[in-house]
């Protein structure tokens, strides 16, 4: 078995939770997943079956996307509902000043991650250390943001709460991007609700439930949504004749025509079957990334 499985996360559970169960359904031991999603968040979460996990890498660096709901007017230890929060006796802004702080995050800039997140520094990890009364300084980390679009702005006598559409790329930290925008406001902020709605290509629309999961494996049909990876690989494609294939799938690098495929990494197939990553370098293709052939798909 080999492939993504589009799954929605419920709030509540981690992301190695999701693996757990997807260990379970399908009694395989080898599941991964591409892009962590913390317990406060709900929506994608592509699951890699199999081999798929050797893809990991590529798919999570695919571009995100969330419905994010930002909330101003008080600070949070975590930058997230968890907290401790603390309000802030700052003046709110207006919608218009909202919208106007919100363009400044658009583009590539260096951010700063959450003292409560996954980052390590020297073995140790960042929320571990940060629970402990021994924070972790974390270096800022370059992210770009494709679009912030505002799509409502509730205030009440606490606060406001912002709801965002947000296109990013991959490492970006929404948590963060809520700190940020609250403290370029003056008045505070984190993030108080999100849900990933795009990720590694798949989108929330097409996303199985856990509960929908555990009855398709009940009725043996777990396999009928497991996606092809090769559909989702971010990279361009060359497919090899049988006899280059057989030189690809045995590590060795082979001359490609000037027509096949243009310099860089490709994802490389024997017809239709995804057979691993090359890269092509003056027209030979140099394995760097092959399936046994007992896996491949």
């Amino acid at each position: 078995m080999l492939g993504v499985v589009n799954l929605d996360k419920p709030v509540g559970p981690t992301s190695h939770d999701m693996v757990g169960m997807m260990r379970r359904l399908t009694g395989i031991r080898r599941i991964g997943h591409a892009g962590t999603l913390d317990p406060l968040a709900s929506g994608v979460l592509p699951i890699l079956v199999g081999a798929a996990t050797r893809f990991s890498a590529e798919l999570t660096g695919r571009s995100k996307r969330y419905d994010a709901v930002i909330r101003l007017g008080a600070r949070s230890a975590t930058d997230d509902g968890q907290g401790p929060i603390e309000p802030s006796d700052a003046p709110m802004p207006g919608e218009d000043a909202v919208r106007t702080a919100l363009a400044t995050f658009v583009g590539a800039f260096d951010q700063l991650p959450p003292a409560f997140s996954a980052r390590k520094v020297g073995g140790r990890t960042a929320h571990r250390a940060a629970r402990a009364g021994e924070p972790i300084e974390l270096s800022p980390r370059r992210v770009t943001i494709h679009s912030l679009q505002l799509l409502a702005f509730v205030g009440d006598e606490d606060g406001a709460d912002v709801r965002v559409d947000l296109r990013c790329g991959a490492g970006t930290y929404v948590r963060s991007l809520a700190r940020d925008l609250g403290e370029r406001l003056g008045c505070g902020g984190y993030l108080r609700a999100l849900r990933r709605t795009e990720a590694a290509g798949l989108t929330v629309d097409t996303a199985f439930t856990p509960e929908r999961l555990e009855a398709l494996a009940a009725d043996g049909r777990l396999v009928d949504v497991i996606l092809p990876v090769g559909d989702l690989l971010p990279l361009p494609r060359v497919i090899l004749d049988p006899e280059a294939a057989h030189a690809f799938r045995h590590g060795s690098a082979r001359q490609l025509t000037a027509s096949q495929a243009a310099d860089g990494r490709t994802a490389v197939f024997d017809g239709a079957e995804l057979i691993g990553i090359g890269s092509v370098h003056a027209n030979v293709l140099q394995p760097e990334k092959v399936l046994p052939t007992e896996i491949a798909g």
